[in-house]
């Protein structure tokens, strides 16, 4: 393959006054292109935009095109982007968003991370690049931003390809949290059904840090409730083998009697910290605020289902959700803990869908929804396609929410297809 970095310079925000005092950010993308196509083929082939999930992580790095890649290299040149706030664009995190001033300083700038703002980024980076209307292709979080971009944009849109990643259009983050904690206990059933012994194994992690001290390599404790946000396992068609061999090292004796391995300790770090992705700590459930506060949505939700609370017998893992306690425990957010509670109390967030635009949409549209996603629910997400003119879904219980790291090709193939088959 070849790759091509590209830089843009954007507003902070789109929709204030132009002048030119306005402030700007960086938006980084790079370009991917397979080596089977001469540089002057390469130059006319169409583009396609990957929006990737989260919010707050950046742009995958490939070492080599596979997967869905492999097959959209056929025929497209792929811009990956570090969508605003991550990677190499104008970064967000612990060190940076304090120059921004006071928690409230912060919290204004933080207003400027979401859908609405990738969406437009996205627009300016098609018409520098010269770019007719291109396709895009969102996953999980990157099909929100599809649904936003089709409301506000679809003029920029050849045909968007969507993969576990139908938003609800209404309604604020309660009911999406209802259901994720729903799902998430089912999963939890499966996977103990699955692997009994591990059931044993969680249990003796939970009363073990409940009566002896254990420390991530950061430093910072590791409680019950940030263990089991081990659970993120659960979402995937193969992580949960992944799980299992998490668990099973997790114990190792040592002079002071029985301790957390290193090893096992080492993978937690990684799981629970958000050193590396702040931005979806602070930004997650402002994903579905429009017009109401989220006011920490899950953990108002948990108190509904008390098997998840971290004191529970036995012992549930959790999926997804954002707690506040994030911002106690974990030192990459707790210098951003009181911007967090501004944003979860905003009550005027701008809407991220146009129900009116959607219904009458014009751009062909193809999503992939996961019968049992424990993060993007089944329902919501058909609730959600039946009100977007021309969607048209292929529901498959065969993957999970990463079905794209399984067998990307077929499902890119497959959605492709769909949305061409039915272009007007």
């Amino acid at each position: 393959m070849r790759t091509v970095e590209h830089y843009f310079t954007v507003p902070l925000d789109h929709w204030a006054p132009r002048d030119d005092s306005g402030e700007t950010i960086t938006v980084f993308a790079r370009e991917y292109v397979s080596a089977n196509h001469s540089e002057e083929a390469a130059a006319r082939l169409p583009w396609l935009l990957f929006l990737q999930g989260g919010p707050g992580g950046r742009g995958n790095r490939w070492g080599s095109l596979g997967g869905w890649s492999k097959a959209a290299a056929q025929d497209f040149r792929i811009l990956m982007l570090d969508q605003r706030g991550t990677g190499l664009s104008t970064p967000v995190d612990r060190t940076t968003l304090p120059l921004r001033g006071s928690a409230a300083e912060q919290a204004a700038y933080l207003e400027h991370f979401r859908a609405d703002s990738i969406v437009a980024d996205a627009e300016l980076i098609r018409t520098a690049l010269g770019s007719p209307a291109w396709t895009i292709y969102g996953q999980s979080y990157g099909g929100f931003c599809a649904l936003t971009y089709l409301s506000f944009a679809p003029e920029g849109l050849r045909e968007a390809l969507i993969t576990g990643g139908l938003a609800p259009l209404t309604g604020g983050p309660d009911r999406v949290y209802r259901a994720t904690f729903q799902r998430v206990a089912a999963r939890n059933a499966e996977y103990f059904g699955w692997y009994p012994e591990d059931r044993k194994a969680v249990e003796r992690i939970a009363q073990h840090l409940r009566s002896v001290p254990e420390v991530l390599p950061d430093g910072s404790p590791l409680t019950v409730e940030r263990f089991q946000m081990v659970g993120a396992f659960l979402g995937g068609n193969t992580r949960v083998d992944s799980l299992h061999y998490l668990l099973e090292d997790a114990f190792v004796e040592t002079t002071a009697g029985p301790r957390l391995s290193d090893p096992f300790l080492e993978q937690l770090q990684g799981i629970v910290s958000r050193r590396s992705n702040p931005l979806y700590a602070l930004m997650h459930e402002s994903i579905y605020g429009q017009g109401a506060a989220t006011n920490w949505s899950a953990w108002r939700v948990l108190q509904e289902y008390p098997q998840f609370r971290p004191d529970a017998d036995p012992l549930l893992l959790t999926g997804e959700m954002v707690y506040p306690w994030y911002f106690e425990q974990d030192p990459a957010l707790q210098p951003l803990r009181e911007a967090a509670g501004i944003l979860a109390a905003k009550d005027d967030w701008k809407p991220l869908y146009d129900r009116q635009r959607l219904a009458a949409n014009r751009v062909p549209v193809a999503a992939a929804v996961y019968t049992d996603d424990i993060y993007v629910d089944r329902d919501l997400s058909l609730e959600t396609a039946s009100a977007v003119r021309g969607l048209q879904v292929w529901e498959t219980a065969d993957f999970h929410h990463d079905g794209i790291a399984d067998d990307g090709e077929r499902i890119f193939a497959r959605l492709l297809g769909m949305a061409r088959s039915g272009s007007r």
